[in-house]
């Protein structure tokens, strides 16, 4: 903010003044990262400045001006009477709940204790960007499994999963430039610039109002069958000239949500719990979920207990717990190491897999741990997770960069440890005279630098 509207670019001598002496790795990766980001740049000479782009539209943003509709048109056409915001906080659970059901049930667990709920699921297209997204992966032919990053995206609230989401349609978008061009993606809708702040305008519209679709530039009406998909928008078929946000879209920029998750324990689909249209921030149809979120017993012969009426928490302990019986409200299993290898074998990590009992363990089995000042899980049931895994791994792969052949160890230590002020260097050996990076690019550019400065003198 302090160099928005300075005249002149900023000096980074006056820089350093601002900063600690003990803080000088923090400032350059902190400027490495704005850079990669293309929200500063480094000039010509030892100073620093803000991008244009970003200089213009911050100071846009700050000071208004403009006609842009920033924060959308409502609607002059009358609402059905229907739509309230219990139906569509409904509409959009239903939605959710599909794709939730879809990244679950491609494991083909076939237990017969986990329902796999009668939701039709989400469309193609939304079942194609999950698998480019590496959510779920195509195994063996046709069959999907589950992956590491899928399980990952299960234990996510709400908002974070629609994020997820749309952050690979964003890369999706941008692929599709790539491959087709810039001007046939953006006929398409799929300008990704355009794309990101349609989704913070759709953040900052009021739950339960009807929007004008037509004040919408083409580009954004294109998207809205997209956002319809992943629950986003509702648009009433009797009327496709209005459109609803729902609050997955409403709670993009807050970090809370009143919608359920499977962290907070879902309900099953089709049971709707009433609500006001008086009590915006009334629970929207969500159930009370604080009993099924902390519903796990864990025992240290390795029986499982869970509290649970959801098909969907039912489902996901069937990816890393061997179920035996169902019960009304109640399902137990056990951890095998079958059990635990086959959680391994879809992406799922012993450390996923521990926190997810930890963080649904009964209420119970926190106050034993507190009062008698141990931990909540069995450390027994712990370990004995951890070694299951290590018994399918034992190397891990990190990609990066490898340099060597340095003309000398002054260039080498020149250049590693700048690697690692910004925060790259995965290892070193300095007898060696080798480092691996994960990143390169400003290494690159240090290197450049470098190499003329030595050339000068």
């Amino acid at each position: 903010m302090a160099i928005l509207y300075m005249p002149t670019p900023f000096l980074i001598s006056d820089l350093e003044i601002w900063i600690k002496a003990s803080a000088k790795r923090e400032k350059d990766q902190a400027i490495s990262t704005l850079r990669s980001l293309h929200i500063v740049q480094r000039d010509a000479l030892p100073t620093i400045s803000l991008t244009p782009n970003f200089r213009s539209s911050l100071r846009l943003a700050l000071e208004g001006g403009g006609d842009h509709n920033s924060f959308g048109v409502p609607s002059i056409h009358p609402i059905p009477s229907n739509i309230d915001l219990n139906y569509l906080d409904q509409y959009a659970q239903g939605k959710w709940d599909g794709i939730l059901h879809f990244v679950v049930n491609s494991v083909g667990f076939s237990g017969g204790l986990g329902d796999r709920g009668s939701n039709g699921g989400p469309k193609q297209s939304v079942k194609d960007l999950m698998i480019r997204g590496h959510l779920v992966e195509r195994r063996g032919g046709s069959s999907i499994s589950i992956t590491q990053a899928g399980f990952t995206f299960l234990l996510q609230e709400a908002n974070a999963q629609v994020w997820t989401l749309l952050l690979l349609w964003l890369e999706s978008a941008d692929a599709v430039a790539s491959a087709k061009g810039v001007d046939e993606a953006l006929l398409e809708g799929l300008d990704s610039v355009d794309m990101l702040s349609f989704f913070f305008l759709l953040a900052s519209l009021e739950l339960g109002r009807a929007y004008d679709t037509d004040a919408l530039t083409e580009a954004r009406r294109n998207m809205l069958p997209n956002l319809v998909d992943f629950g986003l928008v509702y648009v009433p078929p009797t009327n496709t000239r209005q459109f609803f946000p729902t609050r997955l879209a409403t709670t993009l920029t807050s970090s809370e949500t009143t919608l359920r998750s499977i962290s907070a324990g879902f309900a099953a689909a089709g049971n709707p719990t009433s609500s006001t249209a008086e009590g915006s921030s009334s629970t929207g149809g969500a159930p009370d979920s604080s009993q099924d979120k902390s519903s796990i017993i864990m025992e240290t012969n390795f029986r499982v207990y869970a509290y649970v009426n959801s098909p969907l928490q039912i489902a996901v302990l069937g990816l890393f717990v061997d179920l035996k019986y169902r019960f009304r409200g109640l399902v137990s299993g056990i951890l095998t190491r079958a059990s635990i290898r086959r959680a391994v074998d879809m992406g799922i990590t012993s450390d996923q897999i521990i926190s997810y009992l930890a963080t649904h363990a009964h209420e119970q089995m926190h106050r034993v741990a507190a009062s008698a000042h141990k931990p909540v899980l069995p450390p027994v049931v712990v370990d004995q997770i951890r070694l299951w895994q290590l018994d399918t791994e034992r190397m891990l792969a990190t990609s990066g960069f490898l340099f060597k052949d340095f003309d000398d160890y002054k260039e080498y230590n020149e250049i590693c440890n700048f690697a690692d002020d910004i925060g790259v260097v995965a290892w070193r050996n300095d007898r060696r005279g080798m480092f691996f990076a994960s990143k390169v690019d400003q290494i690159k550019d240090f290197m450049r630098t470098r190499k003329k400065a030595n050339e000068s003198k």
